[in-house]
């Protein structure tokens, strides 16, 4: 019912409640219900028993009900007008259609009516049953593919140096403990150097202490002379300790007193390389990052709406772009403690199998986190209209009659769509042609007047 018809229509109401304050034969109590049924039209005031506004409701005010009947706007199953009809409308919540004033797109529940059946038939509109689906489209968020951040190793120097020789190239695959680099230090030189001297020093505390426990036993050294030799033996193994394992962290020798090898601690492709031969390098660079790409995360931009309805080990479909064709599936297994202030969205983590190697680093798509106990009304994307910025989808009544609804539109699912308010199940809504009847309900219509607008 367009918006025009509701303004007549309290109008009108107003006019009947003036009058009946006005009439000789009114009694005062009907006098005193005038005023706040009028106030009532202003003010907007529900009909709690039958659901629509108290202004509009038939069944208290039967006076309304010729004006509606005379319109065409009248459900005679439940005795309301048709187009605020609880039951038959629920998505309306009992009010008239929007004021389309601001926007310019038809109202909610305008009609069109095409002059004869077989107009309509000639159109060539079809229509197909909205349908009901569990889980429906899901909440319907983006999505980023990144590392996972378990498999990527960032390789620096063990040790300052000269970059001697280097052993692989970006994009070469290794397998872990393959050598990267060999590496030459003044450092590792001297750290050996002295590992050297404390081999020499334990093993000359060791003949000692053996030397003075025999003398002792012979009554030629003092249990101090034991001690001190026992002292110096325990020194001189934490000295070989330290040594060995500071040149553990290097590595293996690379031939020379002062080269090491660089190795990777895990199996993957080589994605950077930083070393050139001849560089001298630090300890706090980064020289090589190794990534294994056999398993990547999706990372889902959630927003802040929607948080509440997403939680660990729930489904995920997700679609790539690049990746024509396939759905990848994944569960939810974090979702962050903070809100982005900048975007209000939280990030939420999917790993995904990579076994082909086809998902890459910073890939983007479209992502349904899924609801099992959520059932959601799917209908063809063909069906959707944009009037102004507003959509629509219409709904076939009759054989030659439709009606524009305003709909919200959720997620999709590869040619479906869903209508998260607007639409019930089963109703039918026209697809091929659809284009034609949003045209017959914009004010601008380019129709060649085979329509008729209610």
């Amino acid at each position: 019912m367009p918006a025009r018809v509701h303004i007549v229509v309290l109008v009108l109401l107003a006019a009947l409640s003036g009058c009946k304050a006005r009439g000789t034969d009114n009694t005062a109590q009907e006098k005193a219900e005038a005023k706040p049924r009028a106030a009532a039209a202003v003010e907007g005031a529900m009909c709690k028993e039958h659901g629509v506004l108290e202004a509009l409701c038939t069944k208290c005010n039967p006076k309304l009900a010729p004006i509606f009947q005379a319109k065409g706007d009248w459900c005679k199953e439940h005795e309301l007008p048709e187009s605020i009809c609880p039951i038959c409308h629920p998505e309306r919540g009992g009010k008239p259609a929007a004021d389309v004033a601001s926007d310019g797109a038809p109202a909610d529940g305008t009609k069109v009516k095409f002059k004869t059946k077989d107009t309509a038939r000639l159109a060539g509109i079809l229509t197909e049953k909205a349908v009901e689906r569990q889980g429906g489209g899901g909440i319907p968020v983006t999505a980023r593919i990144v590392y996972d951040a378990l498999k990527v190793a960032e390789i620096n120097a063990r040790a300052a140096g000269v970059v001697r020789q280097l052993h692989v190239d970006v994009g070469a695959e290794v397998k872990k403990g393959a050598p990267l680099a060999v590496v030459d230090s003044a450092e590792v030189g001297a750290d050996r150097s002295r590992l050297a001297s404390a081999l020499s020093r334990l093993k000359v505390a060791e003949e000692n202490l053996k030397r003075e426990e025999q003398l002792e036993q012979e009554g030629l050294a003092s249990r101090k002379s034991v001690l001190a030799a026992q002292q110096e033996l325990d020194a001189a193994r934490a000295e070989r300790a330290s040594f060995a394992a500071s040149l553990a962290v290097v590595g293996a020798s690379a031939g020379g007193s002062g080269g090491y090898t660089l190795t990777t601690p895990l199996a993957g492709i080589v994605t950077q390389r930083k070393a050139t031969v001849g560089r001298l390098v630090g300890v706090e660079e980064t020289l090589f990052e190794v990534v294994d790409v056999s398993s990547m995360w999706a990372e889902l931009d959630v927003p802040e709406t929607d948080l509440p309805a997403v939680s660990l080990k729930q489904p995920v479909v997700i679609e790539v772009d690049g990746i024509e064709k396939r759905e990848l599936q994944g569960e939810i297994t974090y979702v962050a403690p903070a809100i982005d202030p900048a975007t209000r969205t939280a990030k939420a983590r999917v790993p995904l199998a990579n076994p082909d190697g086809a998902l890459r680093a910073n890939m983007f798509g479209r992502a349904r986190i899924l609801a099992p106990a959520r059932a959601a009304v799917m209908v063809p994307r063909s069906a959707v209209q944009r009037a102004k910025t507003v959509k629509l989808v219409f709904v076939r009544l009759a054989e030659d009659q439709f009606e524009a609804r305003r709909v919200e539109i959720g997620a999709t699912e590869g040619d479906l769509v869903e209508v998260v308010k607007g639409v019930r199940p089963g109703e039918e809504v026209a697809t091929e042609g659809s284009f034609l009847l949003k045209t017959e309900t914009l004010k601008e219509s380019i129709g060649a007047g085979c329509c008729a607008e209610d």
